[in-house]
């Protein structure tokens, strides 16, 4: 993927992107329809899962420094620390700030920590793939 900064042959960025836009767009939807809410103790989790990726994440690529576990990843990692450090950052903002139930800054803002968090979670998904792939 040219659009993460190298030319990786497989797709699995990519769905995990598009996955994530479908899951913000329909959080966004529920959300704005006040048929889910978004509680403290869900937020902190959300928040506590992101940080423990950040850190194991930092581990793995200061230990996974051989040269073809890094041409592997090269086009996952941008993508796993976008959704990481979106998902730290929404997850505060909507700590910090209480929004109505059917409010629509409230809603995109759930939204925007949806898509975060799946991205996160499937481009985990993408580096467990490449890592069995790519490792003899």
């Amino acid at each position: 993927m040219a659009i993460f900064g190298c030319n990786c042959k497989d797709k699995c960025v990519c769905l995990s992107v598009v996955s994530s836009i479908i899951i913000g767009i329909v959080v966004t939807f529920l959300r704005l329809t006040a048929v889910i809410t978004v509680t403290p103790a869900f937020l902190f989790v959300v928040f506590g899962v992101a940080v423990a990726y950040l850190a194991i994440t930092l581990l793995a690529s200061v230990l996974a420094r051989r040269e073809r576990v890094s041409v592997c990843v090269c086009g996952l990692l941008p993508a796993l620390l976008t959704g990481i450090l979106g998902t730290i950052l929404l997850s505060v903002v909507l700590l910090a700030i209480e929004f109505a139930a059917t409010s629509i800054i409230g809603a995109i803002v759930t939204g925007g920590l949806a898509f975060f968090f799946w991205l996160t979670i499937t481009a985990t998904a993408c580096l467990v793939k490449y890592f069995a792939r790519c490792h003899d």
